[in-house]
């Protein structure tokens, strides 16, 4: 174990933040008039269910390639011709940032900055997916020191250049970031580059954030 003690908690956004959108069918199917059980994709809650999201497993399409084909064919549902992920973030979940957010996460992440520990936001797609305005709309937000997003970086994880570009900002060594994406893939690519890691299990996302705090010596 390194003797370079945790000092900033690095949290990946969607999923981790956020309940992801597969946590969310029977409300996006609501707020756009689906019938219950129309969508029947499930990611990591049941791959066998999702062969788009196996490919992304697998390396064959990106993260935002997954996201792209399931707006797409969200659109098609409704009758619309959707381009951006934007879109359907904004029309499922109407965009209220607080239907949204994990409670475990608004816990760790206030347990971690009332401890006087730092706090930055790894993402893919922030901005991308939820619209540029989201930010505003979410306090909790201006907790974090740093936001380091791809929508505007356009280093996607697990390119070392993405965990380089948060702990600079940081201004801290990456053995003294925790890490946590609900990703393997992502989460290798922190752990190459030098930092703790947790993976975020979406199905038990308390269970996560308190292996997280670990490192801390807190508990939420």
């Amino acid at each position: 174990m390194s003797a370079v003690p945790a000092q900033a908690l690095v949290l990946d956004f969607g999923g981790v933040v956020t309940r992801t959108l597969f946590e969310t069918h029977a409300l996006t199917e609501q707020a756009l008039g689906l019938a219950p059980g129309t969508l029947q994709w499930h990611g990591p809650f049941d791959p066998d269910s999702d062969p788009v999201w196996r490919s992304m497993q697998a390396n064959e399409i990106s993260e935002r390639d997954y996201w792209r084909t399931r707006t797409s064919e969200v659109g098609r549902l409704v009758g619309e011709d959707w381009e951006a992920m934007e879109t359907f973030v904004q029309r499922a979940r109407g965009a209220e940032p607080e239907k949204i957010v994990r409670p475990e996460a608004v816990r760790a992440i206030r347990t971690v900055h009332a401890a006087g520990f730092r706090l930055a936001i790894l993402s893919n797609e922030l901005d991308l997916f939820y619209g540029a305005g989201f930010r505003q709309r979410l306090p909790l937000l201006e907790l974090f020191d740093t936001i380091v997003d791809a929508t505007y970086t356009r280093i996607l994880k697990p390119d070392p250049r993405a965990y380089a570009l948060v702990t600079e900002a940081l201004g801290l060594p990456a053995r003294a970031c925790v890490f946590v994406d609900d990703q393997q893939r992502n989460v290798d690519g922190g752990r190459a580059a030098g930092m703790r890691t947790v993976h975020f299990d979406v199905a038990r996302p308390a269970l996560s954030y308190a292996e997280a705090l670990g490192h801390f010596d807190l508990i939420s």
